[in-house]
């Protein structure tokens, strides 16, 4: 069994940046590939980025070279840094991991 909690939401201005951050419980998390998704108000939920156990990412072209997703194994933990936040990154960001979700952050960019 995995559990996850997101954090690090918060309002932010455009241009502004955050770090959010997926903390698993459970020492198997380490070899599981973690996505973290985003459901903009209104909107279908959407992969946003991956890792794999090993390190690999990949990022949904919208995102690419603003957003980093990483992970310390050691401390079970997922991170999605996101820069130059836009407007229409606002969402709720929720990551995922072996069929398991957390219950979101909400990311909120406005002026």
């Amino acid at each position: 069994q995995v559990q996850l909690v997101e954090s690090g939401g918060g309002l932010v201005q455009p241009g502004g940046s955050l770090r959010l951050s997926c903390a698993a419980s459970g020492s198997i998390f380490r070899v599981y590939v973690v996505d973290w998704y985003r459901q903009p108000p209104g909107k279908r939920r959407e992969l946003v980025a991956a890792i794999s156990p090993g390190g690999s990412a990949d990022y949904a072209d919208s995102v690419k070279g603003r957003f980093t997703i990483s992970r310390d194994n050691a401390k079970n933990t997922v991170y999605l840094q996101i820069n130059s936040l836009r407007p229409e990154d606002t969402a709720v960001y929720y990551c995922s991991a072996a069929g398991h979700w957390g219950q979101g952050t909400q990311v909120t960019v406005s002026s």
